[in-house]
């Protein structure tokens, strides 16, 4: 894509070689050409979007200065955004209008961003696709038979296609990281409590956050993750100390022992290996110090699937109990003390951020769905172990580009740090990308 990312656009104004007037017409032209036949932006705000774009444009001339001044941007439809409707999806929810933003619109807003609309999402947040009975399906821009996955799959869409430079979405089963991935952009799943989440609420809660859930950025360039990240984070973030490449200590975890890995992202997640040890770095592929898997995904599920369970039809499956619900949390205390032990020997592990890349639209229940992975029909919900290997003891990861399989469709890898290692993660993955470029 040749369209600028959010910090060039922003210099491009500062510089005073385009204007936020100028660049929120571009994009809303972008979304009307484009966004026909893919429906990532499903709620338009561009005449508010306009205004705003006009008052950045004169804060700009009386000499106000912001990181994102004049910047436009998209939201995830789940964000309230005052005036706007928020349903994350749900028939029931059609009419429901935020009367207020939500603390991370709120604080993009501060930084200078316009806000040009809200991207699809599925029925709850609850798959990686994105249709619903509200707003329709939203199609990957390079194959329209094929899912861009979910829930910020409207997003990375929109990002992906070039509409907007910066997506805001939120992820607890990978809802960040799976879209990145299918759509071959850069997604970073923050660490679990350093983003607030206020506002990223079921509609008409009180918006009690659930176990495990963040909300991050999605862009097409790691620096727009940075800041991002920086603006929206509750208390800042240590940044990474500058590394040669040749100086990181890396896990690499090509396939998981749950879930079936098709052999091109295994492939693209060996080559991030062996690029970085060719440039010196310590690369380990098994250590005694990684948590059972298994078992951690066997908790993961259950914690995820109560999280994801409101709003949804009654399942055949009983609620836990308290004690249940309580041995959950206890078994995620466990992983997360254990991933802190293995976090003393290495500085990130890089695995596939999903087994697969974009699959066929399919709208088989998620508990029902099955997939056919290197010859063999597996359950697609066993591809969420990928997704629980951060997200369950509440560890940053990033996910970026790392290549494509035989039919052109992007493969992601997740490099996971350290907890409050968020920039960690970032600089990994930028050094694996540049290492991969060479």
């Amino acid at each position: 894509m040749t369209e600028r990312s959010a910090i060039e656009t922003a210099a491009a104004i500062a510089r005073g070689e385009s204007s936020a007037r100028a660049e929120v017409e571009a994009a809303i032209a972008r979304i009307e050409a484009r966004d026909g036949a893919i429906n990532a932006v499903v709620v338009r705000d561009f005449d508010r979007a306009r205004a705003a774009a006009d008052q950045a444009d004169a804060a700009f001339a009386g000499g106000e200065r912001r990181p994102l001044l004049g910047v436009p941007m998209t939201v995830k439809e789940a964000f309230d955004v005052a005036g706007l409707p928020t349903t994350w999806g749900f028939e029931a929810h059609r009419d429901f209008i935020a009367r207020q933003d939500a603390v991370a619109v709120r604080r993009l807003k501060a930084a200078g961003a316009i806000i040009l609309g809200k991207t699809n999402v599925p029925v709850g947040l609850a798959d990686h696709q994105s249709a619903n009975p509200v707003y329709g399906r939203t199609v990957h821009p390079l194959d329209p038979g094929r899912s861009p996955g979910g829930s910020s799959g409207g997003g990375a869409a929109a990002v992906a296609s070039g509409m907007v430079p910066l997506e805001l979405g939120s992820d607890i089963g990978g809802s960040i990281r799976v879209p990145a991935a299918f759509n071959g952009i850069w997604g970073h799943k923050p660490t679990y409590g350093a983003l607030p989440t206020d506002g990223h609420d079921f509609p008409a809660s009180d918006g009690h956050a659930p176990p495990m859930g963040v909300i991050g950025p999605l862009a097409r360039d790691p620096d727009d993750l940075v800041l991002a990240l920086d603006l929206l984070a509750d208390v800042p973030l240590p940044r990474a100390a500058p590394r040669e490449p040749g100086q990181w200590r890396l896990l690499l975890l090509a396939r998981h022992p749950f879930a079936a890995t098709a052999s091109p992202v295994v492939e693209a997640v060996e080559r991030v290996g062996a690029a970085f040890e060719r440039a010196g770095a310590t690369v380990d592929r098994e250590s005694e110090l990684l948590p059972d898997l298994s078992a951690q995904f066997g908790h993961y599920m259950p914690l995820l699937m109560t999280a994801l369970s409101r709003g949804a039809p009654a399942a055949d499956r009983e609620p836990p109990t308290l004690a249940r619900w309580f041995e959950l949390l206890d078994e995620q205390a466990r992983a997360t003390r254990a991933w802190r032990r293995l976090f003393t020997r290495y500085d990130a592990v890089i695995a596939p951020t999903i087994g697969i890349t974009a699959f066929p639209h399919d709208d088989t229940p998620v508990e029902q769905r099955r997939i056919v992975v290197e010859g063999k029909e597996t359950r697609y919900g066993l591809q969420m172990a990928f997704a629980a290997l951060a997200a369950f003891p509440g560890l940053p990861a990033t996910t970026w580009p790392v290549g494509a399989d035989a039919d052109g469709m992007p493969i992601g890898a997740q490099a996971i740090a350290a907890h409050w290692q968020d920039h960690q993660a970032i600089a990994i993955a930028r050094a694996a990308h540049a290492l991969l470029q060479r």
